[in-house]
């Protein structure tokens, strides 16, 4: 999986319920450490192509990956520096004592992968417009 271009879909959607099942508990609860989990397992995937969320889950696949439809691994890599950026917000909000300010990380977070689970993909559509814009940026450069 570390060496491929794809990630199967059903690791996506694991790591991506995992999100929205901890921002739940934590609004629940009042538990705001519960957002180190995705949080850490998010951190390990974009600095060490490690996420054990997505690990743990491939436990449970019983086909061979290849048969899943797959992820596109940049985007998914996008996605989660989105996710990690908005899950530290929240974490250092809450702990801070910003509530406003955690809630307002987390809902956002939440309802990328809410979403995503429901299949459109926000940070997809980001980074296409990124993309996108630095594609005309280019090309408006080189005509002068």
């Amino acid at each position: 999986m570390a060496n491929s271009i794809s990630i199967p879909r059903p690791l996506v959607r694991a790591n991506q319920w995992t999100i929205v099942l901890t921002v739940a508990a934590v609004w629940i609860t009042g538990l705001h450490h519960l957002l180190l989990i995705p949080l850490l397992a998010g951190l390990g995937g974009v600095l060490f192509n490690f996420n054990p969320v997505m690990r743990l889950a491939k436990v449970f696949l019983k086909k061979p990956m290849s048969s899943y439809i797959p992820e596109d691994r940049s985007d998914q890599r996008f996605n989660q520096i989105l996710a990690v950026f908005f899950l530290t917000g929240g974490y250092v909000s809450f702990i801070s004592g910003w509530t406003i300010a955690g809630y307002a990380f987390t809902i956002m977070v939440v309802t990328a992968a809410s979403v995503a689970i429901m299949g459109f993909c926000v940070g997809c559509f980001i980074r296409f417009q990124w993309k996108q814009w630095q594609y005309r940026k280019a090309k408006a450069s080189k005509s002068f």
